[in-house]
């Protein structure tokens, strides 16, 4: 959110100098201050606009995943650790934090329920104290390898300790205990989904300030130029330590939630699958930008839950999205909204409206024609016992018809030559706008 360069005004806190004559304003980031008011607003009414069961769902868990992958983005994007095992402190502060529950259930202690992702959480730190001692005494593609034989040593344990794990089938909760507070009960969604939403907004806060910390700052540095940052004296192995504990307190708060959320947590919970996707998504969102893990989560229950729904496919779907953004925008899809606003900021996003439109109107028939192909060789795979014929773009279509597959493949084609024709013209006065925005700066600086 910082990143967005927006127009700043003097505030009303004034600090007088040492002379005690001259005051000086320290300025607020409008973006930024603005960006945050939409964030709360969003979190407070999307329910209220959204309301059916699987909108309150797919909220809850938008909250948690948020968490996740902003957590995740601790490690990857501000301190520079590629880890392949971040489940485990999801995963493990799911578990004790159902545990904490059904304890609480059983009488054993009091704790509200509000209160139990904290104990994930603090689940999610102790793992990460053991665990992250051994991890962060390498670093790079060392690290990167200790973290996914640790994933894969706490996915194995999971099978081999029912005791704690519960087995193939986990273990599950009620989130209902205990007497009702305002006649709060976490039964229905509803309450759940705003206990999530509060939890989200105080753990983004928080790692957002972390970023302003002196240790978030050096993790940068340690990030950048670990050689630098130790030839000025700051040991990189206690900050990439420090980092990994601050990190899996969030994503054990996040586990917490994902328990009341559930009521249920199984061995997926912490396997290596699950930490690959919290890597995917991500990235996706964009790890050089503090918002780009939000986006990231979003998309993560989205393909999940709405896109594994609509097409069998969507897998594969996600697979090319996924490489194309790799090829084209590997700083994610906050890089592509950043690189905008600043072509828009220096007053020459007008002339690429047009370029854009072509890009858009040559994509469409690539997409269509993309989508009837696999979706067509996917019915001939897995449901061809029920007939040749599927629905397509809201047609019916003969999928044994060798002129159904002549159309989708010459759709294909045509826009497979629109888009290269089309994406030339946009290289081209993309590559001009950012060349006069360059002149500009160093102008501006001269």
């Amino acid at each position: 959110m910082t990143e967005i360069a927006a127009g700043t005004v003097g505030s009303a806190r004034a600090a007088v100098s040492r002379s005690g004559r001259t005051l000086k304003f320290a300025p607020i980031d409008v973006g930024q201050s603005a960006l945050w008011i939409f964030f709360v607003i969003a979190l407070l009414v999307a329910p209220l606009l959204f309301r059916s069961s699987l909108s309150l769902t797919i909220l809850s868990q938008i909250g948690t995943l948020i968490i996740v992958c902003l957590s995740y983005n601790m490690l990857l994007g501000q301190s520079g650790m590629l880890s392949f095992g971040h489940a485990v402190y999801v995963g493990l502060g799911a578990f004790i934090a159902i545990h904490v529950l059904n304890a609480v259930a059983g009488g054993a202690f009091y704790l509200p329920t509000s209160l139990v992702p904290l104990a994930g959480g603090l689940a999610g730190a102790f793992f990460a104290v053991l665990f992250g001692y051994v991890t962060t005494k390498k670093s790079g593609t060392t690290f990167a390898m200790i973290t996914l034989g640790i994933g894969e040593l706490v996915a194995a344990s999971s099978l081999m300790l029912p005791e704690f794990f519960g087995g193939e089938a986990g273990i599950t909760t009620n989130r209902v205990i205990g007497q009702p507070v305002l006649g709060i009960t976490f039964g229905p969604q509803i309450q759940v989904y705003y206990l999530i939403a509060a939890w989200t907004l105080i753990c983004t806060v928080l790692m957002y300030a972390f970023t302003r910390t002196p240790l978030g700052r050096m993790a940068n540095a340690v990030r950048d130029n670990p050689e630098r940052a130790e030839f000025v004296g700051y040991n990189t192995q206690r900050v990439r330590y420090l980092v990994v504990i601050i990190a899996g307190f969030f994503a054990g708060v996040a586990g917490g939630l994902g328990a009341i959320n559930f009521e249920i947590v199984s061995s997926e919970n912490v396997s290596t699958v699950r930490s690959g996707a919290y890597l995917l998504f991500t990235f996706l969102g964009g790890v050089g930008f503090f918002f780009g893990p939000i986006l990231g989560a979003v998309i993560f229950v989205l393909s999940f839950v709405l896109l594994s729904e609509i097409t069998k496919a969507w897998l594969l779907y996600l697979g090319i999205f996924f490489l194309l953004m790799v090829m084209y925008a590997p700083g994610g899809i906050a890089s592509l909204i950043m690189m905008n606003l600043r072509v828009a900021q220096h007053g020459k996003f007008r002339r690429l409206w047009l370029p854009y439109a072509g890009v858009v109107a040559a994509a469409l028939p690539l997409f269509v024609g993309v989508v009837a192909l696999i979706e067509m060789l996917y019915h001939l795979q897995l449901e061809s016992a029920s007939g040749t014929e599927t629905r397509l773009f809201g047609a019916m279509v003969d999928t044994g018809s060798v002129a159904a597959w002549l159309v989708a493949g010459a759709v294909t084609v045509v826009g497979c030559a629109a888009m290269f024709v089309a994406s030339r013209r946009f290289k081209r006065v993309w590559g001009g706008a950012q060349a006069e925005i360059q002149e500009a700066i160093e102008r501006r600086l001269a």
